[in-house]
């Protein structure tokens, strides 16, 4: 498939464009662009931050949740480069949840990654082994009842330029009730999350015990 270049700078020249979208992605992101309110997930894969920068350029409505540095001048250092040029930046703490349901309430786009452990997290299985996984995006999805998309960014042979993909919005498992299933639409998370790293392993970047 012939890929449809964008480009991250002023000048838009498809042959100097920085993140290659094909054009399926990119009809993908017209729809999330649309008025409404979407979930999108990424994961540590490949330049995991240029998604936000590439949605705040283009002036879609984000709102970022990120995880600080421990160190706190490190920390302060990152927002300030982050600042204005990635959306509204939340970091994750007590009232991050109530902050990115009132995002999706207003009919913003809402975004984080979702390849961390998390002690209070759900089990999930990945790779063939149980692991916990953060249940935070389902259950903002269960509040909301709105699109889930994933987007990941992939480094290119050069190393200098990247190829992204918008999935179509992922189908959330659904209870009785029909409404979202928490446990199991983390599941169908991790399932895709699973899936890129087995396309590219060298890309993925884990620091942590990911299975405890």
């Amino acid at each position: 498939m012939t890929r449809r270049r964008f480009a991250l700078h002023v000048d838009e020249k498809p042959a100097d464009a920085d993140v290659i979208y094909d054009p399926v992605s990119v009809e993908r992101l017209r729809v999330i662009e649309a008025p409404g309110p979407r979930l999108v997930f990424g994961t540590h894969l490949g330049n995991w931050e240029l998604p936000a920068r590439f949605a705040h350029y283009y002036g879609v409505d984000t709102t970022i949740l990120f995880r600080p540095p421990n160190i706190r001048p490190i920390a302060d250092a990152i927002v300030e480069l982050r600042a204005g040029c990635m959306g509204t930046l939340v970091p994750s703490g007590f009232d991050a949840p109530i902050r990115m349901l009132r995002a999706l309430e207003r009919g913003g786009k809402v975004g984080m990654l979702v390849d961390q452990y998390d002690t209070r997290g759900v089990d999930v299985t990945f790779f063939g082994r149980v692991c916990k996984a953060s249940p935070l995006i389902a259950q903002l999805a269960r509040h909301i009842d709105c699109p889930i998309h994933g987007v990941r960014v992939v480094r290119l042979a050069d190393r200098n330029k990247f190829w992204g993909e918008i999935t179509d919005p992922i189908e959330p498992v659904r209870d009785a009730e029909g409404k979202i299933d928490v446990a199991g639409t983390t599941q169908a998370i991790a399932h895709v999350v699973e899936s890129w790293v087995r396309e590219h392993p060298d890309q993925w970047l884990w620091q942590h015990r990911r299975w405890r």
